[in-house]
């Protein structure tokens, strides 16, 4: 990546205290350092952009400025995680000099930097509107989880699929691979406007996937195929296990 197009590159992660099955999750601590702070170094380690830390509590805006990274103040009631990052964007980037987003989830401790950079490969296309990532999935029993949203997709490439469809049940039918759709997101500036100026649509109601009102909207999302998923942090268990994977590379 040239420099200019690390400038025009903003890295924005959300970070929202009030989790059901975790509450105060971003300060949960993860070898000396909370939670939200081991993801904003992975994406430092991904040297795709500027990064700017998107909190509705005091206590993680302190402890993101005290690891030294940006953090925004943004509302506690957005009913999405876009609505939370394009309000970031407007106070982050109110100049309008960032042309691409990536929206990297605070959740995510353990994240390859080559992860976060894989996102913006489909945007090298410039037809491509949004673009976010993919792994084939090996396990029988995901395959029919309907907490493992499925991305159905017109193969580009060995590694790259033009998004047709998102959803939880088991699609496409037949012989072939099926592939697990990881939640990491980046939009062209222009695309987010128009996404969030949208409202939610039927198929997106339908399947409580918000990804969908893009694509009833006529916006071209592609996919880039990675090798792992990287571990959300949903509960202590995953907290735990995310502990072992950091202490491990320390």
């Amino acid at each position: 990546m040239n420099s200019d197009d690390f400038d025009k590159t903003l890295i924005l992660i959300p970070a929202r205290m009030a989790s059901t099955r975790l509450p105060g999750k971003p300060l949960a601590d993860i070898c000396g350092l909370p939670m939200i702070v081991q993801v904003a170094l992975r994406a430092r380690d991904a040297q795709a952009g500027r990064i700017v830390v998107a909190v509705d509590h005091q206590d993680t805006f302190d402890a993101i400025v005290n690891a030294g990274f940006e953090a925004v103040m943004t509302r506690i009631d957005h009913q999405s995680g876009s609505d939370r990052i394009y309000e970031a964007l407007q106070k982050s980037d109110p100049e309008g000099k960032a042309q691409i987003i990536i929206n990297v989830q605070g959740d995510l401790p353990t994240i390859e930097p080559e992860t976060i950079r894989a996102a913006l490969r489909p945007l090298e296309n410039p037809q491509v509107d949004i673009a976010t990532l993919t792994v084939e999935i090996e396990d029988e029993e995901e395959k029919t989880n309907p907490n493992i949203v499925k991305v159905v997709g017109s193969p580009l490439s060995d590694t790259r699929l033009k998004a047709l469809y998102f959803t939880r049940a088991t699609a496409p039918h037949g012989k072939g691979p099926l592939y697990h759709h990881i939640g990491l997101y980046a939009y062209r500036r222009a695309a987010l406007e128009k996404f969030v100026s949208l409202s939610p649509s039927v198929l997106e109601k339908r399947e409580s996937l918000e990804q969908l009102r893009a694509l009833e909207a006529g916006m071209r999302i592609d996919v880039e195929i990675v090798k792992s998923i990287p571990l959300g942090v949903d509960t202590p268990a995953d907290l735990e296990k995310a502990r072992r994977v950091l202490a491990a590379k320390a």
